[in-house]
């Protein structure tokens, strides 16, 4: 029944997801490495499950699945996901009352999927305890970024510290200030923001998609390669030779590391 999903690699495009569609091939920019969260999908859809699927997963999602809302239970309560993509209508237990009972075990956030498009049900999703609301048909690539958004939203991140020194620079974050072996450096507030990421995590692996969600809070299709620009610019103002990049190197396939032995 419709046109034969792709593998999940290499990455996949499909606009208009509903109910029986299909999908086709995409240069959709994702990598398993890029982060460690776990998402379950609940679809009694099999077609729609493995392309929501196959799109997560190559932005870097750990993905897990259920047909429906008795089973989600399970397996909700053995994966610890943290969150949830839930389609309404399934049998078994449909999406309301899964989202009744999970909400009286997790906090995990919930973006509901349905083709019913009445602002009642919207509001019901909502009072339950949903925190988004997609509407069959919807494109993949919208649900990848409202899967990030929300995860963003709802996540208490880690404080960082004030002063990140990694080899011979030394980056302030209140005071907005970077030298590097003790002579200052003026930065744009993009520049900042990179090597910032990069300083907080030496050794790290950054896609250009995360690189560009972390700093700009977007990371669509298309965008990325205006890292690169930011990343020559950096270096041109950080690095003793920027051919020969000491702290900022290129992961091929992958996207930029930075170097530097952390110093506490």
């Amino acid at each position: 029944m419709g046109e034969r999903l792709p593998p999940p690699l290499p990455p996949v495009k499909g606009e208009g997801i509903g109910r029986g569609t299909g999908a086709n091939r995409s240069s959709y920019l994702g990598y398993n490495r890029a982060m460690s969260k776990t998402i379950l999908v609940v679809d009694d859809e099999p077609h729609l499950v493995a392309t929501v699927k196959a799109y997560l997963e190559n932005a870097g999602y750990r993905v897990v699945t259920a047909p429906n809302g008795l089973q989600a239970l399970f397996v909700a309560r053995h994966e610890k996901p943290d969150l949830i993509v839930l389609d309404l209508m399934m049998p078994e237990m449909d999406g309301w009352e899964f989202t009744r009972l999970f909400r009286r075990e997790s906090d995990a956030p919930i973006i509901m999927l349905t083709a019913r498009v009445e602002d009642t049900d919207k509001v019901l999703g909502l009072e339950l305890g949903a925190d988004d609301y997609v509407t069959k048909p919807f494109s993949p690539r919208e649900l990848v970024a409202r899967v990030r958004a929300v995860l963003r939203r709802t996540s208490v991140e880690p404080a960082l510290p004030d002063i990140l020194r990694a080899g011979g620079i030394v980056l302030n974050r209140s005071a907005h200030t970077v030298t590097v072996e003790g002579r200052p450096v003026d930065l744009t507030p993009t520049e900042f923001d990179l090597l910032a990421t990069f300083m907080s995590e030496p050794g790290r692996a950054f896609t250009r998609l995360e690189l560009l969600e972390r700093v700009q809070g977007v990371s669509y299709e298309g965008y990325e390669r205006t890292i690169d620009a930011h990343i020559k610019n950096l270096r041109a103002k950080i690095e003793p030779d920027p051919k020969s990049p000491r702290y900022i190197t290129t992961v091929y396939g992958v996207g930029y590391r930075f170097e530097g032995d952390h110093e506490p």
